[in-house]
């Protein structure tokens, strides 16, 4: 057998990590902390569980989320198939069940013979050892983060995300809500919480007069602007989250054939519909606080919360000055990063990562050259921003088509359409993916 691997980190990115060299004949031995150690955010022991949202956001044909998972697809993603088997309506989003997703994600790991899983938190990182996948996630332990501090020879940079709230069913008041998407975009599976003039006013003020949460007098808080929580966004102005998380625009209300002043949307938990959760309404307030504000958004006036809003720091690398475009450590090609802390945000690049590192992983453990995506396509412009991003002013990002190249200035010219421009993206992205794929593929058949 081929020179084995060390995965450090049973999240979304270490599961796709392990599974993909396992893939590939390679033996891997996948360390996971929790239970013996466990995290500020996580509440169970289990692989890939989901911490904040449960979306993998869009699944409509041409969007830049749609892309990156129609790559991952055809490169094989274990997670995105345990994601598509675990689905819960969600209009035109991928959104699963946290508990189904995360069984079966165990499942299969546990089914592979080439995968020994070690309950116990890794500490040190021999890297000029075996090779190693670190993708302990943004909830890196104290002791490893001091361990990756000494191989990167920087210090880490970290924002501070936030999770949203979640309620029960049956404590909503489906009198005063109704079921709709976005411009009728995909099925009605989202509850929309109605807010007149007066009902928006009143929550904004008491948003604006609530205590937060208790926070260190040392943290600097560093919130990442894509997850901002609501009481960042409502500073801003009176009106920020009219156009922010409570947007009305395109939800007509098919009782009364209006759009709302504002709209609160939930989203459902699980694949019973017996919680949902309050989309975009991370924040940072005392329970207490929170239980009492959002009890003001119409239709929870009794709501019983399964789980608060909170926040905590993600901890990540300044991968331009660390990484190739392998995810190999530049002065420690045997160390690889993936996962958030490589630099990506969001669950689907989370996975992205880790597919990519494992991949490249065995590749390398196989004596043969890693290769990396194109360019063109969504994996190779994520990893190519990460690592080659102005390294003073580094943020984590999504996939978006801002991190595709652009097209011909003669397309450009044209093609004013955007719809159509977005199209032509994709097209050439698959295109490029597909080159890319098939050279992968043909390494591993005569490897």
């Amino acid at each position: 057998m081929n020179q084995g691997i060390t995965v450090i980190g049973a999240g979304l990115a270490g599961c796709e990590a392990a599974w993909q060299c396992a893939h590939r004949g390679i033996g891997v031995t996948l360390y996971e902390m929790r239970p013996v150690r466990s995290t500020p955010a996580h509440q169970t022991a289990d692989f890939g569980e989901l911490v904040c949202s449960n979306s993998l956001k869009s699944e409509s044909e041409n969007t830049a989320p749609w892309l990156l998972k129609q790559e991952m697809r055809r490169a094989g993603s274990l997670l995105l198939q345990c994601a598509d088997a675990s689905a819960v309506p969600a209009g035109h989003a991928l959104a699963v069940d946290r508990v189904e997703f995360s069984r079966r994600i165990m499942e299969s790991l546990a089914s592979e013979p080439l995968i020994e899983v070690r309950r116990e938190e890794v500490t040190h990182i021999d890297e000029n050892g075996a090779i190693t996948v670190v993708a302990s996630g943004p909830l890196t332990s104290d002791a490893l983060s001091q361990e990756i501090a000494r191989l990167s020879g920087s210090s880490h940079l970290y924002f501070y995300d936030s999770i949203s709230p979640v309620v029960e069913t049956d404590s909503i008041d489906h009198s005063k809500v109704y079921l709709a998407a976005r411009y009728d975009k995909g099925t009605a599976d989202y509850i929309n919480c109605p807010f007149t003039k007066e009902e928006y006013d009143r929550f904004y003020d008491a948003l604006m007069e609530a205590q937060p949460a208790e926070g260190h007098e040392w943290e600097k808080l560093n919130y990442f602007e894509g997850c901002l929580p609501i009481e960042e966004t409502a500073r801003r102005g009176r009106d920020t989250l009219r156009f922010g998380p409570m947007k009305p625009v395109g939800l007509k209300d098919p009782r009364t054939g209006k759009m709302p002043y504002a709209v609160v949307q939930l989203r459902s938990e699980n694949l019973r519909a017996d919680s949902y959760n309050l989309v975009g309404f991370q924040n940072h307030l005392k329970f207490g606080e929170q239980a009492r504000i959002l009890r003001l958004i119409p239709g929870l006036e009794n709501a019983k919360f399964l789980r608060f809003g909170q926040i905590h720091r993600n901890t990540y690398l300044n991968a331009p000055t660390l990484l190739r475009e392998t995810l190999q450590m530049k002065q420690y090609p045997n160390v690889l990063f993936a996962g958030q802390i490589c630099g990506v945000e969001g669950y689907t690049e989370s996975i992205a990562a880790g597919l990519l590192a494992g991949i490249h992983a065995a590749a390398f453990a196989a004596d043969k050259q890693p290769l990396a995506p194109p360019r063109e396509s969504a994996l190779g412009s994520l990893i190519h921003y990460i690592c080659n991003a102005e390294s003073k002013s580094f943020q984590p990002a999504n996939i978006t088509f801002d991190l595709l190249p652009s097209l011909d200035d003669d397309i450009r010219r044209r093609v004013r359409d955007k719809r159509e421009r977005h199209r032509l993206q994709c097209q050439r992205a698959l295109e490029a993916f597909e080159g890319w794929w098939s050279r992968v593929e043909l390494r591993v058949a005569t490897a």
